[in-house]
């Protein structure tokens, strides 16, 4: 009996992308708050994903001031704290 493989293709997982920390950041002038998670890899890479956007990649960047300059820009600010992949 020959078997066919039906399953589709696996869409990438963005949550195995090789991250370090993970920070929230906050819109608070919004209604509800707008929120925004930056990612960011050993090299120092970042990555702002938007939840509300089923976590597309809005932006990226070679640095982490980079990142952290675009979004004070737009008036977000950080959550206190900081999720280390180590710490998990």
């Amino acid at each position: 009996m020959q078997k066919t493989d039906i399953t589709s293709f696996p869409v990438p997982d963005q949550v195995k992308y090789n991250w370090q920390f993970a920070e929230v950041w906050i819109e608070p002038m919004l209604s509800p708050p707008y929120i925004l998670l930056l990612l960011g890899d050993e090299l120092g890479k970042c990555q702002i994903f938007d939840p509300a956007k089923n976590y597309a990649v809005i932006f990226t960047s070679s640095t982490y001031e980079e990142a952290q300059h675009w979004l004070l820009e737009d008036e977000y600010e950080p959550m206190e704290g900081r999720l280390s992949a180590f710490e998990l």
